[in-house]
């Protein structure tokens, strides 16, 4: 896996889509009454706490361009790649580990859309 050269103005352009991506998907879950997830956002840390007081933590790491995301599960480290955040231990894409993740928070199925 060979992370894409990025600059410094790609790398946060790109992470601010993620995390305004995992925001709207949020949004319209509570207003579609879905799940119950708070979510608060500071600067390039967004934390989504679930109805049992469970956290996931998305992250950005300007100084690695990297995206990290943990949860009670663990911890991940996504790099860029081809067009998409890759997990850098077993290549799983930053959306389906992130689904998979508050799915397991929130005890039911969620997929974020990465758009």
């Amino acid at each position: 896996m060979t992370p894409t050269p990025l600059t410094d103005a790609d790398y946060d352009a790109r992470t601010d889509a993620v995390l305004a991506s995992i925001e709207s998907d949020i949004d319209t879950w509570l207003d579609d009454d879905v799940v119950d997830i708070d979510q608060h956002r500071t600067g390039g840390l967004l934390e989504l706490e679930f109805q049992d007081r469970s956290k996931i933590v998305v992250n950005t790491q300007p100084p690695l361009h990297e995206l990290w995301l943990a949860s009670r599960r663990g911890g991940y480290h996504f790099k860029f790649v081809d067009g998409q955040w890759i997990d850098t231990k077993d290549g799983v894409a930053f959306f389906a580990r992130l689904s998979e993740e508050a799915s397991h928070h929130a005890g039911r199925p969620l997929v974020f859309s990465g758009s």
